[in-house]
């Protein structure tokens, strides 16, 4: 499926395609910022982070 509107921001690599930022003809991000943040108290691990900005695809 090309996403034929996207424009890929090549300074955000992003592999999660079921978020609508999604460049689904690439793995970069269509947004041209994005805000990363934590769920947790203390993070220390790259698996407390998150991308605050993901938006499930419809």
């Amino acid at each position: 499926m090309a996403d034929c509107n996207c424009n890929a921001n090549k300074s955000i690599k992003c592999s999660v395609t079921q978020c609508e930022n999604h460049c689904s003809s690439e793995d970069y991000c269509s947004l041209s910022s994005i805000q990363v943040g934590t769920h947790e108290a203390n993070p220390t691990m790259i698996e407390c982070t998150d991308c605050t900005s993901f938006r499930l695809k419809k």
